[in-house]
């Protein structure tokens, strides 16, 4: 492999214009199909073969008109001792439900007094808007429509909030990009001390990023993808792009200050740290890919589109980093070593990370020791760990969602804001007598407060039950009594639970039973990988419990923040709950990927200078002195961009940000630059074990470029021996 990328690498140098061209066309052929495919992405969470979404479908199928056709909540309020009953304020709901009626795609509006829907203290009302179309169908100016019907009630000194898919607008998530780019662009800068070689990276990141979303709006013409998922890759993309341009760049600088010219520092950098990008892209896309084993459409959807982003950014890396190194030569280097004869560093001491190594491998018992005593305290709160999808009950607290959520809750109980909607199926004529039957049994149990007459289809074969739990949606005694439901059976009929509560409930449990066989798939194949990568049993294995440590301190984290509340203000966290179920499997698969980059990027470079016969320790040390700092900067890097998330709207985005960064931070500046170093110096020689009937099993894939090095110091004692020029062609 280091042969081909240090070909790859030289022609990039050398035919730099046709590189740089030939991206260019491939950024305006994405873009024109961008132009031409792109479609909505959706907020709906689903999984095919559910009880909740088979009785959807038979709500569709036997009732009719469209099951993800969008609806809202208008809620209406009066202060004091004032009740909704009297004629000022009937008039004036009135006058708010006919301006309801005439904002554009709306089917249907139920009056409270009609429709009975006013609370028993008479305070508190709700009006319900159907549409006919999607709420992705919806436009700007007929949400805010919508939004400004309430005008006539208003007036009458009614408070109107709303509530439902329709009223959200989607997440806008510049200020966050932004905020990480600016904070990496200063790492980039305090690193190289050079603007060009600062500049360069974040260049090419963005080059990434604009491919993989141009690809991503492709994509959503054939397939339904999350609205987290532009958001998603672009802290993916921004956050590995700018990493792996970072670790080219670093090697190229350290090859022209050996001497090298531009094209052959370009050309081992290429095969070097590319090598690494290589296999660290891999991993994260092994890890991303492997959301299919779940089985949950979305997921997998989410997965496989920012597994592409991260491929474009390897290469880019790849191909297009050592074409604008071409264009930039000598300017990547600071001003005082751009010269022929490079000005020495006027300090006369070590490199910090040498001064760290040495002190890590002087006292390694401890440095094993104290961060694993640290990550454990850490991870406590993970122990109480809950999970529940998003809803209108943890947006902020000054929305216009989470006001109408809890005057709701205050006026007819918890439980209204997650009703159940139970699917009766009989035989023709028999749905109403099962269905009243399926009432009494549901209604005499615990954590039930009222279950609706049964709505009948045309043929009565279906019934559909309306039930109203005490407890709030993502509560468990709501979650306890959908289970309940579900374990009574009647003679002769089928009974199935839906409706949004029961939905995120299937959701959530599906997603935590597919945890196990997901995380031991990505570590089985990761494991093979990094086999493959450092020819050894022993750290595989170290990078895998690392691994499990930084994904443990990070769950901890978001739990003692977002769950248990601490802190929350620091972050501009609206409320506290649950944390959002599709966080788990993300934060494992995300984190995974890129810790690996770290392990792949130093414990490569340590073996590579163990196998040209450097002893364990000295390898550890040089590994540290050339890689601590190039590390530090990416991981400074990455915790910036992901941190600059947590100023995003939407819940998912906002957790994994915080979970990412934090997690990254463990596993950069403990994990890898601690207990790494510290255990490779504990099992010494050892380390690099490997039976030998599994090293002959095994391809080499020269990761460090043994063989590549060879050739090109015979090819120095001998040109004519090989033309790496020449094969580059």
């Amino acid at each position: 492999m280091a042969t081909l990328l240090y070909r790859l690498g030289r022609f990039s140098f050398r035919r730099r214009r046709l590189t740089l061209a030939a991206w260019v066309i491939a950024l305006a052929l994405l873009g024109l199909g961008a132009s031409r495919l792109s479609e909505p992405t959706t907020d709906a969470f689903s999984i095919p073969g559910t009880e909740s979404s088979q009785a959807l479908g038979v709500i569709a199928d036997k009732f009719g008109g469209p099951t993800d056709a969008a609806s809202a909540r208008v809620v209406f309020t009066v202060p004091g001792d004032a009740t909704l009953t009297g004629a000022t304020q009937k008039a004036a709901i009135g006058q708010t439900v006919t301006a309801l009626t005439g904002v554009p795609q709306v089917t249907a509006v139920t009056d409270p007094f009609v429709a009975g829907t006013v609370s028993p203290d008479q305070r508190t009302a709700y009006a319900t808007v159907d549409y006919s179309v999607p709420a992705t169908d919806i436009s700007v100016a007929d949400r805010e429509k919508l939004l400004s019907a309430g005008t006539a009630a208003t007036a009458a000194g009614i408070g109107v909030e709303f509530s439902g898919d329709v009223t959200k607008t989607p997440a806008q998530g510049h200020a966050a990009e932004a905020l990480g780019i600016i904070v990496a662009a200063l790492v980039l800068l305090i690193t190289f001390g050079s603007l060009v070689a600062a500049g360069l990276p974040l260049l090419t990141a963005v080059v990434g990023v604009a491919a993989g979303m141009l690809g991503i709006q492709i994509a959503t013409g054939f397939f339904d993808l999350s609205s987290s998922t532009p958001a998603l890759a672009t802290m993916l993309g921004l956050a590995v792009g700018i990493d792996y341009a970072l670790f080219v760049v670093s090697r190229y600088r350290q090859e022209l200050a050996a001497g090298r010219a531009g094209e052959e520092a370009a050309a081992r950098a290429t095969s070097t740290a590319g090598s690494a990008v290589v296999f660290a892209g891999l991993t994260v896309i092994i890890a991303l890919v492997a959301l299919a084993v779940t089985g949950i459409p979305f997921l997998t959807a989410v997965g496989v589109a920012a597994a592409g982003t991260v491929a474009v950014a390897v290469l880019i890396t790849l191909s297009f980093v050592p074409a604008i190194l071409g264009f930039a030569n000598r300017r990547i280097l600071p001003k005082r070593q751009r010269g022929p004869a490079p000005q020495p560093s006027r300090s006369g001491k070590r490199p910090f990370g040498e001064r760290w190594a040495r002190g890590v491998l002087r006292h390694r018992v401890l440095a094993l020791l104290l961060p694993l005593g640290v990550i454990t305290l850490v991870a406590l709160p993970t122990l109480d760990l809950r999970l529940a999808l998003p809803d209108d009950g943890t947006a902020a607290r000054e929305s216009t969602q989470r006001k109408a959520y809890d005057q709701l809750a205050e006026g007819f109980g918890a439980g209204f804001n997650g009703p159940l909607l139970v699917v009766v199926e009989a035989g023709p004529g028999a749905a109403g007598a099962t269905a009243e039957r399926v009432r009494a049994t549901i209604g005499a149990l615990d954590d039930v407060v009222m279950v609706t007459d049964a709505a009948l289809n045309r043929a009565g074969d279906t019934a559909l039950l309306t039930v109203i739990p005490a407890s709030a949606p993502a509560s468990e005694a709501t979650k306890d009594l959908v289970h309940e439901i579900r374990e009574h059976t009647v003679a002769d009929a089928t009974v199935s639970v839906t409706g949004a509560t029961a939905v995120d409930i299937d959701v959530s449990d599906r997603l935590t039973g597919a945890l196990v066989p997901y995380l031991a798939i990505v570590v089985g194949l990761a494991f093979v990988l990094l086999m493959l990568i450092f020819r050894s049993i022993l750290v595989p294995i170290k990078a895998t419990i690392g691994f499990l440590l930084s994904v443990g301190a990070a769950f901890g984290a978001l739990v003692f923040v977002f769950q248990q509340g601490h802190l929350a203000d620091l972050i501009g966290l609206p409320s506290s709950g649950p944390i959002v179920s599709v966080i788990p499997i993300f934060l494992i698969g995300i984190l995974f990927g890129l810790a690996m980059d770290y392990e792949v990027f130093l414990v490569t470079r340590t073996r590579e200078e163990y196998v040209h016969g450097t002893a364990p320790n000295d390898a550890v040390v040089t590994s540290m002195r050339q890689g601590a700092r190039v590390v530090t900067a990416a991981a400074l890097i990455m915790m910036s961009v992901f941190a600059g998330f947590i100023l995003a709207d939407d819940a998912v985005i906002k957790m994994l940000g915080y979970g990412l960064a934090f997690g990254v931070a463990v596993d950069a500046f403990l994990v890898r630059m601690t207990i790494v170093p510290a255990t490779l110096s504990l099992l010494g020689r050892s380390a690099w074990w490997l039976p030998r009937w599994l090293d002959r099993v095994l391809p080499n894939v020269d990761v460090e470029g043994e063989r590549l090095t060879k050739r090109l110091a015979d090819a120095e004692e001998d040109p004519g021996e090989w033309q790496p020029a020449a094969a580059a062609g």
